[in-house]
């Protein structure tokens, strides 16, 4: 069986001539025609050559792994019971999903209450989350959420005023914050996340003094990729300013013969990387005590699907500093880009990565060591999936990591807006109205609330809103199914692995298994 789609991707617009006939190993046609004009990625990097690297087009999507990886969250089933109750009393009458809680707290004092346990983890310079911010940002802070500004901001941002290898000032960082900021009623937070780059411009320093940034989060990595972030730069002018503010760029936008290639148009776009992390536990606790000097009231860590070893480093580090969330994100994600090949074939899938982060877990809290809040990240998209992430971690993992599914949410919602404004609303849509605030079927509530401010709520962020909404509903719908009214209550024994592979990997009861001493109790008595 084949895992993997090879050499023809909707990421990369590409595909094979013979779409019948593909040889499984390497995923060339059976019969290569001389003649072809290339239309599958060996074909376009003949022309292309780096470009065929990263899912296009660039700028207006998120992307997703393809490859089916061996273990899933399909792979385990949610465990109802018909009897009992957890958090509320065992009443039909009281017992009703609608009583269910889905709020949480994060941090070594619990000081940032969530009314949903979901996170959006880092959001960084790609234009797809430039050009959604407003829906994402307001969206995650009306729903008490949490949100996290992600790498790169500042130096992406052609008004920062830089000084010194020191950033003074960034509009695009300060939008990002008061975007979440103006509209939070005391839940959630906005995180600032920081690669090397970032350190080195102060982005977190400048974050905590100059915007009243409370939380910060270092980054070792995400599960899309093993390298630094990337972007596409279309022009020339900042391609050079990005090289003189330390990126790496390539091709060299200050060679000549570059410049001379690109104003000619044999190509149209320069790549911005970011440098390797390289991880050292000394550095490491000095970083964070200076951020907590510098103010931070809350530090985040937040590393990628790296070997099993590297996990372990994170889960004990975080222990040792005494962080206040760790979080946890699987390879097969998302990303605004990544390497296309790196992102199907890199690093330890979600399951496998949570289930080891469990162990690493539960053998610091066997010796009596702190264990920092978790949050596990990696292609969770739906209410089911998150109940069955919370399970797997439980009782560390307080929340979820969901970034490209909330993009998705708040660039729908921001599409409908326009398409109401133009007057052109797709059938599809139209069914449900030709407004606003017939489209959405939360609009009622988020007037009541918002009362004249209503009208300054963008529809990318009522998008944001009303799929957390749906998310919740389903959630607590679950929760009650099994007598679970607070997120507290839910185990690991909430789930069961439906192959003994997955119960091997994960350390969850086979299914045949499960309540296996107390079926023996009640058959006896």
């Amino acid at each position: 069986m084949s895992f993997t789609k090879l050499n023809r991707s909707a990421a990369t617009l590409t595909k094979n001539r013979t779409e019948g006939s593909i040889s499984p190993f390497s995923g060339m046609c059976v019969t290569c025609v001389d003649g072809c004009i290339g239309m599958c990625e060996i074909g376009k990097s003949a022309y292309r050559a780096a470009e065929v690297l990263y899912p296009q087009p660039f700028g207006i999507i998120t992307a997703g792994s393809e490859k089916e990886y061996p273990f899933d969250l399909s792979h385990f089933s949610i465990m109802g019971t018909a009897a009992g109750a957890y958090g509320c009393e065992a009443d039909s009458d009281k017992a009703t999903f609608e009583k269910v809680s889905t709020e949480t707290t994060i941090g070594r004092n619990k000081d940032i209450k969530l009314k949903v346990p979901f996170i959006v983890p880092g959001m960084g310079s790609t234009n797809v989350a430039k050009n959604n911010w407003p829906g994402i940002a307001i969206g995650a802070a009306i729903s008490g959420s949490m949100l996290t500004v992600g790498e790169n901001v500042c130096a992406m941002d052609e008004e920062s005023e830089i000084k010194n290898g020191r950033v003074l000032r960034s509009p695009d960082m300060e939008m990002r914050v008061r975007s979440f900021q103006n509209w939070s009623d005391g839940w959630g937070d906005v995180v600032v996340q920081a690669n090397v780059e970032d350190s080195r411009l102060g982005v977190q320093e400048y974050a905590i003094e100059k915007l009243g940034v409370e939380t910060v989060e270092l980054k070792w990595g995400q599960g899309a990729k093993d390298i630094g972030g990337e972007v596409k730069i279309k022009s020339l002018k900042k391609a050079q300013e990005l090289k003189r503010r330390g990126y790496i760029v390539l091709p060299d936008p200050e060679d000549p013969n570059v410049v001379v290639a690109f104003e000619k148009g044999s190509f149209k776009e320069f790549e911005r990387h970011s440098r390797l992390g390289m991880v050292e536990e000394e550095t490491f606790m000095k970083r964070v005590e200076e951020l907590r000097k510098a103010g931070a009231k809350r530090v985040f860590l937040k590393t990628g699907a790296y070997r099993p070893a590297d996990l372990a480093r994170a889960v004990k580090y975080a222990s040792k500093a005494k962080l206040d969330l760790l979080t946890v994100d699987g390879a097969g994600g998302g990303t605004g880009m990544s390497p296309w090949r790196m992102m199907n074939e890199w690093g330890v899938p979600s399951v496998e990565l949570w289930s080891l982060t469990y162990r690493y877990a539960r053998t610091l809290d066997k010796k009596g060591e702190y264990v920092p809040d978790i949050c596990f990240a990696g292609g969770v998209t739906f209410e089911d999936q998150i109940f069955k992430a919370l399970a797997l971690g439980a009782p560390y993992v307080k929340a979820v990591g969901m970034a490209r599914s909330v993009v998705a949410a708040a660039m729908v919602g921001k599409t409908i807006g326009k398409r109401v404004t133009e007057g052109q609303i797709p059938v599809y849509v139209e069914r449900f109205g030709s407004s606003v605030d017939e489209i959405f079927v939360t609009a009622p509530e988020l007037k009541r609330r918002f009362g004249k401010r209503y009208a300054d709520l963008p529809p990318g962020a009522m998008g944001v809103y009303s799929y957390f909404a749906r998310l919740s509903q389903g959630l607590r719908q679950l929760m009650a199914g099994n007598r679970k009214f607070g997120l507290s209550y839910i185990t690991r024994d909430d789930i069961a692995s439906l192959t003994k592979e997955a119960s091997d990997i994960s350390g969850i009861s086979y299914i045949l298994d499960a309540d296996k001493d107390e079926v023996e109790k009640i058959l006896k008595g």
